[in-house]
């Protein structure tokens, strides 16, 4: 039985056949979209990695206060998370999202004129207001039109898009600071927030014409077309579309589990996103391009590995395994990473390893959090999850950005990380049952 006929309304071959020419339908017209959406976001959200390169001399920025920046943005996002999607549920997710885009363009177009580490440090943390509730929305969003059958691939293909961000933002800033400098009178670093700001900008004004919150609202879609998503989705969750009050939520256990292994996760993928220029220059590597180049070689081993991993976690239907067994090779990668010091191709093999399997098991860990939560929790759960999540971006980059400063290595740093995804392994295991996710898909 393929995945169409999982979902059908029936099970004859015209049903099946409709099924799937209406979600061909849906998945192109939305997931280009979105899918691009994240790619300018994971972009802007780490171009100050590369930026930082050039930086330090002109706002005297230490690596402290950088790492207090990076973790700034985090504490914004986190402030915002959940009212965001809980606004999203009210106004819609097209202008919830369009809302989002707008914002965090503008606010990185307006990085470029930072003139000190303090201002950096209120850029960084105005950019997470500006960006938050937008994963957690665009998850929610894709509950609001494709069935649990499909949502898991449909998940990974739109969180593979901020992995492949990394693949495009290492030689794409490179080739901007290398050959915009002085654009208008502005320095390399500028130029590469400018010219990354504007197409958020852009595709936050295209948002409020090309989406639609419901499918009973999209005018590309026929009676019939609508029929088939509503039944589909109304087959697995019930035709209820009550909300869990907030307070119900809170005390749902599970959420603070699932936030605790996220937060285990990010520590790790988020120190890859932000430190690993400085790293590669600290192999003896000072050519921006090259740096540049050699930074995409971790997202596309990522990428490579969340295809392969998602597929053989979609047909073993098995979740837990897949996203701890990926964690202990991010952390097993990690703690060798010190003792290859002085071996530029092993130290890249190292650091390729464990950033792949940190970024490929956010894209696993995601398949999850469906299955724990409701319909009525998913909007607030999804974004507490989020938000618990991110708050490893605020601890450890000001951890990293610490241990950088006292030691003057970041090797120590990377150690630090992989115990915390030994941690998160271990929870994951221990706290969330197999039976859990079972039970709940049950419902």
């Amino acid at each position: 039985m393929n995945q169409i006929e999982q979902y059908s309304p029936t099970t004859s071959k015209a049903a099946t056949a409709e099924a799937k020419n209406v979600y061909t339908k849906v998945i192109w017209r939305l997931m280009p979209f979105l899918i691009l959406a994240l790619l300018v976001n994971a972009i802007d959200r780490v171009n100050i990695s590369f930026a930082k390169l050039r930086m330090v001399e002109d706002i005297a920025l230490s690596d402290a206060a950088y790492g207090f920046g990076a973790g700034a943005f985090y504490f914004g996002y986190i402030l915002f998370e959940v009212p965001s999607n809980l606004y999203l549920q009210r106004v819609g997710a097209r202008a919830t999202l369009a809302r989002i885009m707008m914002l965090w363009g503008a606010v990185t177009v307006g990085t470029a004129f930072v003139t000190t580490a303090n201002q950096f440090i209120v850029a960084r943390f105005l950019l997470g207001l500006a960006e938050s509730g937008f994963l957690a929305g665009v998850i929610l969003y894709l509950t609001y039109w494709f069935p649990s059958a499909l949502r898991g691939r449909i998940t990974a293909a739109f969180l593979i898009s901020g992995v492949s961000a990394g693949i495009i933002s290492g030689p794409l800033a490179g080739w901007i600071m290398s050959n915009f400098g002085g654009w208008l009178g502005l320095k390399d670093w500028q130029v590469l927030f400018v010219f990354e700001g504007i197409p958020a900008i852009l595709l936050g004004i295209i948002a409020l014409y090309w989406l639609t919150d419901r499918p009973a609202e999209a005018s590309w879609l026929n009676a019939e077309e609508k029929h088939v998503i509503a039944t589909a989705l109304a087959a697995e969750s019930g035709k209820s579309t009550a909300h869990a009050r907030f307070i119900d939520v809170l005390r749902e256990p599970r959420i603070y589990i699932a936030g605790l292994v996220y937060f285990c996760i990010y520590s790790g993928s988020n120190t890859v996103s932000y430190w690993m220029p400085t790293l590669i220059r600290g192999f003896g590597v000072e050519d921006l391009k090259t740096i540049g180049m050699l930074s995409s070689v971790p997202y596309i081993v990522a990428v490579c590995g969340m295809y392969l991993l998602g597929r053989s976690s979609d047909k073993w239907h098995e979740r837990r395994w897949h996203v701890a067994l990926t964690m202990l090779v991010g952390a097993s990668s990690f703690f060798l990473l010190g003792f290859a010091q002085g071996n530029l191709p092993l130290s890249v093999f190292l650091m390729s390893l464990g950033a792949a399997a940190s970024l490929s098991a956010v894209s696993l860990f995601w398949t999850i959090p469906p299955a724990l939560l409701t319909p009525a929790t998913a909007a607030a759960g999804f974004a507490m999850i989020s938000s618990i999540g991110v708050a490893a971006g605020v601890v450890s980059q000001i951890a990293v950005g610490a241990i950088k400063t006292a030691t003057g290595s970041l090797y120590m740093a990377f150690d630090v990380m992989g115990i915390t995804l030994v941690v998160g392994a271990l929870v994951l295991l221990i706290a969330i049952p197999a039976r859990h996710l079972r039970e709940r898909k049950a419902h």
